[in-house]
């Protein structure tokens, strides 16, 4: 079979077909993290599936290395590659909510922002990160941690059927009547199997939270910690939220004088009646006193959008994870070594729940199968001035080593760094092998290889 050329590829896609030379390449190359720097020979900017279907078949007719771009957040770059070609899905965004049915629809590109404005029209939601410009095809790929895990489980664990197109070029459909095997490995095991260019959520009725920021002094840190730790294990399952380390941003409702100062911060997420919010709230500040606060009723989608200004395009990002089974002091004592040395106003440093509902869904029910895990700290140095970039990997790779004998072998795809592909097996946990069969069902020759990979 005679290769495909440009010309062919240009002729046959919708969307731009752009290489180098191109006066918009070096926009189409750039991903999110800016420490990234690569030169695909061809990105396709596609508008429909059948796009991405030929963006395929073009990387396997070519021998050439492949990867896919939904919302472009992945830390490593997963996103964009050197010499190969890049199947940039972020112009298919469109998002339709069925409100009968409970059910909505995204396109591979779009991002959490645009899930939530959607479905909150008719107050529903899902779990969808913390970070409203995150990918809802990558997050969910991944497993997909947020503030409503405890309640309705991980972005995966509500993922009811997907459009995939396969290493072949075929546009497969995974459900649960249907390539059941490839619904399952999309439930956490990332972008191993194909490309997603639509996907299915179950929906929940939720319209306004009660929540926000607390801010708390470092010395109170401890006490925060350990009741975050104990209360976490039988509260409610309509609350989330997670300490952090942070630096306090130029926010109004922070004192002036307070801003740049390092502080551990609690942000809630109480999705029950609102009338039973404030009280479940005032428990948190009932152990320290608060500094600053922004907290209160408001749209779902209003909190999951309260990081983005800290976030923006262009920051320079490494971060480490793991899973934690139990928040221990020793674990504590490492957390208050490290956190209060974040190094940048952007950087943090969040200690996830991943019980409640998520904890219920079987270890071999879904690919994600950290099911004992009851924590998921993410250490997420981000920064702009790439001068720096040394001396924050080196204050991520400290901590994380500080933390990892209190760990779990595994993390979170979502937050692994390049460098972890060491630990693929780990941090896809148990269901490894079953997930090596799925994928040489459908990708026997690991295409789709620029990952946390998954070797067929």
């Amino acid at each position: 079979m005679p290769r495909i050329t440009t010309d062919q590829l240009r002729q046959r896609v919708r969307g731009d077909v752009i290489t180098p030379g191109d006066r918009d390449y070096d926009e189409a190359r750039a991903v999110y993290n800016a420490m990234i720097d690569r030169r695909p020979a061809v990105v396709v900017r596609a508008h429909e599936a059948d796009d991405v279907a030929a963006a395929v078949e073009f990387a396997r007719e070519n021998q050439l290395p492949f990867a896919a771009r939904g919302g472009g957040h992945s830390v490593p770059g997963f996103g964009t590659i050197d010499d190969g070609v890049v199947a940039d899905l972020s112009a298919m965004r469109a998002v339709s909510v069925d409100p009968e049915a409970r059910i909505a629809r995204a396109q591979g590109g779009a991002n959490w922002g645009d899930f939530n404005e959607a479905t909150h029209d008719f107050s529903l939601a899902t779990t969808g990160g913390v970070v409203s410009t995150t990918g809802v095809a990558g997050l969910t790929l991944g497993g997909g941690i947020g503030y409503l895990t405890r309640g309705h489980g991980l972005a995966c664990d509500n993922l009811v059927g997907a459009e995939i197109v396969t290493a072949d070029g075929r546009t497969v459909r995974a459900s649960a009547d249907e390539n059941a095997d490839l619904l399952w490995a999309l439930k956490g095991g990332s972008g191993n199997f194909g490309v997603a260019t639509s996907l299915e959520f179950q929906l929940h009725p939720l319209s306004e939270i009660y929540g926000g920021p607390m801010v708390f002094e470092l010395d109170h840190a401890r006490d925060l910690l350990q009741w975050y730790r104990d209360f976490i294990v039988d509260a409610p399952e309509q609350f989330g939220g997670f300490p952090a380390f942070q630096i306090a941003p130029p926010l109004p409702f922070i004192p002036e004088e307070r801003h740049g100062e390092t502080f551990v911060f609690f942000v809630a997420c109480w999705a029950g009646p609102l009338d039973e919010g404030e009280a479940i709230i005032e428990r948190i500040k009932a152990v320290a006193p608060v500094v600053a606060e922004h907290v209160g009723p408001m749209p779902y989608p209003a909190l999951n959008s309260a990081f983005d200004a800290l976030l923006p395009a262009g920051l320079q990002h490494y971060w480490k994870a793991n899973f934690v089974r139990e928040l221990s002091d020793e674990a504590i004592d490492a957390h208050l070594e490290h956190g209060p040395q974040v190094p940048a106003v952007n950087s943090t440093v969040h200690i996830y729940p991943i019980n409640g509902a998520a904890q219920r869904v079987g270890p071999d029910e879904a690919a994600f199968g950290h099911r004992d895990a009851t924590f998921a700290p993410v250490i997420a140095g981000m920064w702009p001035d790439p001068a720096d970039n040394e001396a924050n990997i080196a204050w991520v790779k400290d901590y994380y080593a500080a933390t990892a004998p209190h760990s779990e072998e595994g993390g979170s795809v979502n937050f692994a760094a390049s460098d972890d592909q060491d630990r693929v097996r780990a941090n896809y946990g148990a269901n490894y092998d079953r997930l090596v069969e799925v994928k040489r069902s459908y990708d026997p020759d690991n295409l789709f290889r620029h990952n946390q990979n998954i070797k067929p």
